[in-house]
C-alpha cells in the first residue's frame, strides 16, 4: 500500500513538474515577445487554476467511490457478521438435536429388540400351548374311544348276561359265555386303574373265577363247585358296575376336554392379543425409528450445508474487513496527499497573483530595464549551472534533470532556482518514501514469517486433534460393535439357557410323574399284601353236630413263608422313590432358581451394555462432530497459509528491488540532490571552477 501510495505521489509530482516545466518553457518563448512582458506568469496562474479545479473534480470522484465502498462495507459486514451468528446458532442447535436423535435411535432399536424378543417368546408359549393342547385332545380322543369301546362290549356282555336271567336261567351258549369271559378279562387288564378301588377283593375274585371257568355259572344243574362260586347275578352286577364307572370316566373325562378346550381357548385369546399388541409396538417403533433416522441424516446433512455455508461467509467477511481496512487506509492517504497538492497549488498561485509578483515579473521580464554586463554574467552562470545539471542528468539517466539544465539556459535565476528547490524537496521526500517503504518491507516480511510459523504450528496441532479424534471416534466405534456382539451372544445364552430349563422342566416332570405312578402302584400292591397277611384271623369254637363226624377237612393255613420279605421290600423300594421324588424336586428348584438368577443378571448386563452402548454413541456422535469442526479450522488455517503466501509474493514483487538496489537507490539520489545544490549555488554566483576542483 505504501509502494502504491509512493508511486501515486511520484505521479502527482511528476505530473506538477511537467506543467510547472510546460509554463515555464512558455514563458521562455513569450519572453522574446515585447508586447506581452506578463503572459508567462498568466499562463502558470491559468495552469494552476486548471490544476485545482482538476484536483477538486479527482477528490468528488474519489468521495463517491469511497462512500459506494464505504455502503457496501457497511452492509456486507453487517449481513455476513448477521449470517454467521445465525449459522452458528444453527450449528449449535443441529448438533443438540443430532445427539437427542442419536440417543433416540439406540433406545428405539433397544427397544425393538426386546418387544421382538416378547412376541417371539409369546409367539413360542402359543406353539408350545397348542402342542401341548393337540396331544392332550390326541389322549382324550384315544381314551374316549377306548371307553366307547369298552362301554359297548360290556353292554353286549351285559345283554348276554340279561337273556340268562331273563329266560329264568335258560342255557346260554358256550361261545357267548366265552365272548362275555374274554371281555371281562380284557377290561379288567386294560382298565385297571382305572377300576382299582371300584371293584372289592370278592368282586375281584370272583371275576377271576368267572374267567378261569365261565361254563360253570351257567349249567342247568350246580355243581358243588359252583355252590361255592358267585353265582351269575354277581357277574352281572360286576359288569353293570364297570359300564357305570366307565361311563362316568367317560363324561368326566369329556367334561375336562371342554374345560381344557376352553381354558386354551382363553390362552391362545391372551397370547395373540399380547402378540399383536408387541407387534403394533415394533411396527409403531419401527416408523419411529425410520422417522428418527432420517431426520437425523437430515440434519446433519443441514449441519454440514451450514457449515460450509458459516465457512463460506467467515471467508467472505475476512476478506471484506481486509479490503475495507485497505480501502480506509488508501482513501485517508489519498485525502492527506491531494490536501497537501491542493495547498500547494494555492500557496503558489497566491504568491504569483500577489501586487509585489506582478510588479517584479514586469521588471524581471522588461528588456529595457537589464543591462548588457548583468545580461553577460547571467548567461554564463546559466551555462554553468546548466552543464552542472546535464552532467548529473547524464549520471543519474533523469530526464528531468536534463529538462531543468536545459530550462536554466533559458529562464530567469528566481525561477530556476525555485525549480530546483522544489527537485530537491521532491528528491528528498522520495528518499524519505524509499526508507519508509523499506522499512514497511523489512516488517511486513517479518509479520509474514511469524504469523506463518504461528499458523503452521496451528496446522500440526490440528493435524494431531484430528489424529487422536479419528482413533477416538474408532475405538467408540469398535467399543459399540462389541458391546452389540456380546448382546446379541448373551441374548443368544438367554435362549439356550430357556430351551434347555424347559427340557430339564419336562424331564422333571416325566421323573416325578413315573416316581409317583410307582409309589401309587406299588402303594396298591402293599396294600392288598397288608390287606391279607395282616389281617387277624379268629377261631370260634363250634358244637359238634350229634351223629357221625365228619371227613377229614382242610389243614390249617398259613401264610407264604416269604410274604414278610416282599412287604418289607416293596416298602424300601416305596422310600426310595418318595427320595428320588424329593431329591428331584430339590433338584428343579435349584436349576429353577439359577435359571432365573442367570435370566436377572443377564437381562441387567444387557441393559447395562445397552446404556453403555447409548453413551458410547453420544461420546463419539460428539467426537465426530468436533472432528469436522477441526477439520473445518485446519481447512482455515491453510487457507490463511495460502493468503500468507500469497501476499509474501506480493511483498517480494513490491519489495525486492527496493531492498535489492535500497543503497544504489540512496546514493544516486543524493547525488542528484548534490548536483541540483550546486547548480543553484552556481546560479546564486558560486564559480563553476571550485566545483570542479572539489570533483
Amino acid at each position: 500500500m505504501a509502494a502504491v501510495l509512493r508511486l501515486a505521489k511520484l505521479a502527482v509530482f511528476s505530473t506538477a513538474c511537467t506543467h510547472l516545466g510546460s509554463a515555464l518553457s512558455l514563458d521562455i518563448q513569450d519572453s522574446k515577445d515585447a508586447d506581452a512582458k506578463n503572459r508567462p506568469v498568466t499562463k502558470v496562474i491559468t495552469l494552476l487554476k486548471d490544476m485545482q479545479k482538476q484536483l477538486q473534480k479527482e477528490a468528488d470522484e474519489d468521495e463517491a467511490i469511497y462512500d459506494k465502498m464505504a455502503c457496501w462495507c457497511q452492509t456486507n459486514d453487517r449481513e455476513k457478521t448477521q449470517a454467521i451468528k445465525d449459522a452458528e446458532v444453527r450449528i449449535d442447535g443441529l448438533t443438540t438435536k443430532i445427539e437427542e436423535l442419536t440417543a433416540g435411535s439406540a433406545r428405539l432399536n433397544t427397544e425393538i429388540k426386546n418387544l421382538e424378543k416378547e412376541v417371539a417368546e409369546n409367539q413360542d408359549s402359543l406353539d408350545k400351548a397348542t402342542a401341548i393342547r393337540e396331544k392332550q385332545l390326541a389322549e382324550f380322543n384315544a381314551e374316549e374311544k377306548d371307553l366307547l369301546e369298552s362301554v359297548s362290549a360290556l353292554k353286549a356282555a351285559i345283554t348276554v348276561l340279561s337273556k340268562h336271567h331273563s329266560g329264568g336261567f335258560l342255557q346260554v351258549a358256550n361261545n357267548r359265555i366265552l365272548g362275555v369271559a374274554a371281555t371281562l378279562e380284557n377290561e379288567l387288564s386294560k382298565h385297571a386303574a382305572l377300576l382299582q378301588g371300584v371293584l372289592s377283593p370278592s368282586e375281584r375274585r370272583a371275576a377271576a373265577a368267572f374267567v378261569q371257568a365261565p361254563a360253570d355259572y351257567f349249567d342247568a344243574a350246580p355243581t358243588f363247585k359252583q355252590s361255592y362260586a358267585p353265582q351269575s347275578g354277581e357277574i352281572f352286577g360286576i359288569l353293570s358296575q364297570m359300564k357305570d364307572t366307565f361311563e362316568a370316566n367317560l363324561a368326566s373325562s369329556q367334561k375336562e376336554e371342554q374345560a381344557n378346550q376352553k381354558a386354551f381357548e382363553e390362552l391362545k385369546a391372551a397370547k395373540i392379543e399380547e402378540i399383536k399388541s408387541g407387534q403394533d409396538q415394533v411396527d409403531s417403533k419401527t416408523l419411529t425409528l425410520a422417522d428418527t433416522d432420517e431426520k437425523n441424516a437430515q440434519a446433519k446433512v443441514d449441519t454440514d450445508d451450514t457449515k460450509a455455508s458459516l465457512s463460506a461467509d467467515e471467508q467472505f467477511l475476512g476478506m471484506l474487513k481486509e479490503k475495507c481496512q485497505m480501502t480506509d487506509k488508501e482513501w485517508e492517504e489519498r485525502q492527506k496527499t491531494r490536501q497537501l497538492e491542493m495547498e500547494a497549488v494555492s500557496q503558489a498561485l497566491a504568491v504569483l497573483s500577489s501586487d509585489d509578483a506582478h510588479d517584479l515579473f514586469t521588471r524581471t521580464f522588461n528588456p529595457s530595464l537589464l543591462q548588457l554586463a548583468s545580461s553577460t554574467a547571467y548567461s554564463d552562470r546559466r551555462a554553468a549551472a546548466s552543464q552542472v545539471l546535464a552532467d548529473a542528468a547524464k549520471k543519474a539517466h533523469n530526464p528531468h534533470l536534463a529538462t531543468l539544465a536545459y530550462q536554466v539556459k533559458l529562464d530567469a535565476f528566481t525561477r530556476v532556482k525555485k525549480a530546483i528547490d522544489d527537485m530537491i524537496a521532491q528528491l528528498l521526500k522520495e528518499k524519505d518514501d524509499e526508507i519508509k517503504h523499506k522499512d514497511f518491507c523489512t516488517d511486513e516480511f517479518h509479520q509474514n514469517q511469524l504469523q506463518t510459523e504461528k499458523k503452521d504450528r496451528e496446522e500440526q496441532d490440528l493435524t494431531a486433534t484430528i489424529e487422536d479424534l479419528s482413533m477416538k471416534i474408532e475405538g467408540l466405534a469398535k467399543a459399540i460393535e462389541e458391546l452389540k456382539g456380546e448382546i446379541a451372544e448373551m441374548q443368544v445364552q438367554l435362549k439356550r439357557a430357556g430351551e434347555d430349563r424347559e427340557l430339564q422342566n419336562k424331564e422333571f416332570q416325566s421323573t416325578v410323574a413315573d416316581q409317583r405312578e410307582t409309589q401309587k402302584l406299588l402303594t396298591s400292591a402293599l396294600q392288598f399284601l397288608k390287606d391279607f397277611y395282616h389281617k387277624k384271623t379268629a377261631f370260634i369254637q363250634k358244637q359238634e353236630p350229634v351223629g357221625p363226624p365228619p371227613p377229614a377237612g382242610f389243614e390249617t393255613y398259613k401264610n407264604n413263608a416269604g410274604s414278610g420279605g416282599v412287604i418289607q421290600l416293596i416298602q424300601q423300594i416305596i422310600s426310595d422313590a418318595k427320595a428320588m421324588e424329593a431329591e428331584a424336586i430339590r433338584s428343579e428348584e435349584d436349576a429353577q432358581k439359577a435359571y432365573e438368577d442367570f435370566v436377572k443378571e443377564t437381562n441387567a448386563s444387557i441393559e447395562a451394555k445397552s446404556k453403555d452402548i447409548v453413551e458410547k454413541s453420544e461420546v463419539k456422535a460428539r467426537a465426530e462432530g468436533e472432528l469436522v469442526e477441526t477439520k473445518e479450522a485446519k481447512e482455515a488455517v491453510i487457507l490463511e497459509l495460502e493468503q500468507l503466501s500469497n501476499y509474501n509474493a506480493q511483498l517480494h514483487q513490491s519489495c525486492d528491488f527496493v531492498l535489492k538496489n535500497f543503497e544504489l537507490r540512496q546514493t544516486a539520489r543524493d547525488e542528484e540532490v548534490e548536483a541540483l545544490r550546486q547548480a543553484k549555488a552556481i546560479l546564486s554566483g558560486a564559480k563553476f571552477e571550485e566545483f570542479l576542483q572539489k570533483v
